[in-house]
């Protein structure tokens, strides 16, 4: 089992930053493919970037290419997620997500969720 606990949400205005942070415990974080995904207020979840387990693998969705950054650090078990020049479309419970299969990751059906943490950017 992985539990999987994000932070850093919060409210920012247009053009500002935030921080997403997940922690693991349960299991070394370094055998997981790792992802982030969000679901805005009346929309189903959506894939927001996933790394590998060595970092030489990094995918982000077209609507955050540029502005996110995902990162590891499985010394600390721990996930980031870097959202810089967030939009009020970014707005949206950001989930953090966990797989040894890199496919069930991409593909949105990771074994372990975490609970999320909102990001509210106001206009």
């Amino acid at each position: 089992q992985v539990q999987l606990v994000e932070s850093g949400g919060g409210l920012v205005q247009a053009g500002g930053s935030l921080r997403l942070s997940c922690a693991a415990s349960g299991r070394t974080l370094s055998a997981y493919v790792m992802g982030w995904f969000r679901q805005a207020p009346g929309k189903e979840r959506e894939f927001v970037a996933h790394i590998m387990r060595s970092d030489d693998n990094i995918y982000y969705a077209d609507s955050v290419k540029g502005r996110f950054t995902i990162s590891r650090d499985n010394a600390k078990d721990t996930v980031y997620l870097q959202m810089n020049s967030l939009k009020p479309e970014d707005t949206a419970v950001y989930y953090c997500a966990a797989d040894r299969r890199s496919n069930y990751v991409t593909e949105g059906r990771p074994a372990y969720w975490g609970q999320g943490t909102r990001v509210t950017v106001s206009s």
